[in-house]
């Protein structure tokens, strides 16, 4: 069986079964895997269902609402209705997109989410299932000395043997019933519940993890040896070593084919600066592959999803990082997919084809879309970072472009690098330095934003963006970078206002030949040519 390169992770509910009216037809369920039909996916991850209740005709499982008697939520109800309308009329909703994948070309991993807090009876639009409502003394928080506000104090805790065999026994029926390639653990649903054990119990759970994991990798293999067994899980090792997850033993004992690591802010929301050398480095000389989970969410205030230029930059600094593939996470906001989704998946699987092409790096900042710090103390962002007078702020920001490479064959256009600071005036004074270079005040326009009121996602009053076109001699380095931000001068008259840098911004642009016009800003031909590329900008 040929190993895929790229993943792509379809949770079997946002752009399928949620969307649709019942009765459902069996060809509209066959949409995920018909959607990417022709595109560089090797590999279909598709969701059971929630985790707790799944939404295909499973016999030691629960279906989808089978306890619901009055539906909180009408789009769950539909969810419902439509699972069983086709697992009534023969169509099992997994084996339809099992059947479809393998007749499209395309490797099909079913994917459990192995982790959730229980919810109530009834809760959470109904879908969770009797036996989690059943078996509150199974959960982390059983025995009481638990804050109340901890996230994972309604999780399953692992050490119970009865946990595992319910989680189990849904892998098992799926690996002997159903044509797959391979099964997915994802073990980071959300952020709040990446937990498997007590706090005081993770090292004790870390081998009964690795134990549970060793039984599912070789029922796996028992079903056909071709199998994978492929991992999600945060890409920082040492948080899940503190929750009694121990990827580095997995790959050392062979159980796991692929690890995917993430960002712990999970989701749709792309993380620029995920570090997944930890996870390369235990892999090496391993069979064990290492895939990069790409997500397409951006919510800033001018743009909801990454635009293709940031879907390179994160993607090649995902490569530079050493990783064999990529695995798309969350792209529902893409859904219904236009040409801009399908050019993405074009170039992603090739990091020599994105290099001479635009990018567009960033540093995080806090923004929806991210953990509530309440939620996840574990995960922070970079940004906003407090300005104080003489104080510099100190960041990291890596690229992976060669630009004297590219600059040799007259194919660098520019670079642009742009600061969002809050709560300044014309007075204040603000020094920047990349990589020790203090750049030149004179190659820095500003945008006035003090009295922007309306924007697609979040609202950021009082600010002005710092642009700077930087001159051959300021370019940054392939790899990381250093920028430093230094309030020198605060106007006196606001002095008792909180100065704060929100936004850094790099953006790469590339000519598609030497000298080689973009677009109309720099194509003066008028009427004598109205061909492809002449209003790029």
């Amino acid at each position: 069986m040929p190993k895929p390169r790229m993943m792509f992770y379809h949770d079997g509910r946002h752009q399928l079964i949620y969307a649709y009216e019942p009765p459902m037809p069996k060809e509209e369920y066959e949409s995920p895997v018909d959607e990417l039909a022709g595109t560089s996916i090797d590999a279909l991850m598709f969701c059971l269902g929630d985790g707790r209740t799944v939404l295909h005709d499973t016999k030691v499982g629960e279906l989808w609402g089978h306890n619901v008697d009055k539906w909180p939520n009408l789009g769950f109800r539909r969810t419902k209705q439509i699972a069983k309308q086709l697992i009534d009329e023969g169509n099992d909703p997994l084996r339809v997109i099992c059947e479809r994948a393998h007749a499209m070309g395309m490797l099909i991993y079913p994917t459990l989410l192995v982790q959730q807090g229980r919810l109530t009876a009834g809760g959470e639009e109904g879908r969770t299932s009797n036996f989690r409502l059943e078996n509150a003394h199974l959960e982390i928080g059983a025995r009481g000395d638990l804050d109340p506000s901890f996230s994972g104090i309604t999780c399953s805790d692992y050490k119970h043997q009865e946990v595992q065999d319910e989680r189990f026994a849904l892998i098992e029926e799926t690996l002997t019933n159903y044509d797959v390639d391979g099964f997915e653990l994802q073990l980071l649903r959300a952020p709040a519940w990446f937990h498997y054990f007590h706090p005081d119990e993770t090292e004790a759970g870390r081998p009964i993890m690795t134990e549970w994991v060793r039984r599912v990798y070789e029922a796996v293999k028992k079903s056909g040896p071709e199998r994978e067994l492929a991992i999600r899980i945060p890409a920082d090792v040492d948080l899940c070593l503190s929750r009694g997850v121990d990827p580095q033993e997995w790959i050392r004992q062979g159980i796991v084919d692929v690890i995917i690591g993430e960002t712990l802010a999970g989701g749709a929301k792309i993380d620029p600066v995920l570090d997944l050398r930890p996870l390369v480095k235990a892999a090496e000389g391993s069979d064990c592959r290492i895939h990069a989970a790409i997500q397409s969410h951006l919510g800033s205030d001018r743009l909801g999803e990454a635009p293709i230029a940031m879907i390179r930059a994160i993607a090649s600094n995902y490569y530079a990082q050493g990783v064999d593939g990529l695995y798309l996470a969350f792209w529902i906001y893409n859904w219904p997919y236009k040409a801009s989704f399908y050019e993405k998946l074009r170039e992603l699987p090739n990091p020599e084809v994105m290099a001479p092409k635009d990018k567009y790096y960033h540093i995080p900042t806090a923004a929806p879309g991210f953990p509530d710090p309440a939620m996840s103390s574990e995960f922070s962002v970079p940004l906003p970072a407090d300005l104080n007078l003489g104080e510099p702020v100190k960041l990291d920001l890596t690229i992976s472009d060669d630009l004297p490479r590219w600059d040799r064959v007259g194919r660098v256009h520019e670079l642009l690098l742009r600061m969002r600071v809050t709560q300044t005036t014309g007075v204040d004074r603000i020094s920047v330095k990349l990589n020790e270079r203090e750049l030149p005040e004179d190659r820095m326009r500003k945008i006035n934003r003090q009295a922007f009121w309306t924007a697609p996602y979040y609202v950021v009053v009082d600010s002005v963006w710092h642009v700077y076109r930087l001159d051959t001699d300021f370019w940054p380095v392939m790899g990381p970078n250093s920028l430093e931000v230094t309030l020198t001068e605060r106007d006196p008259e606001v002095a008792h206002i909180q100065v704060r840098l929100r936004d850094v911004e790099l953006e790469v642009k590339y000519l598609k030949g030497k000298n080689w016009y973009r677009g109309f800003v720099d194509a003066d031909l008028g009427e004598y040519d109205q061909g492809p590329g002449v209003v790029e900008e």
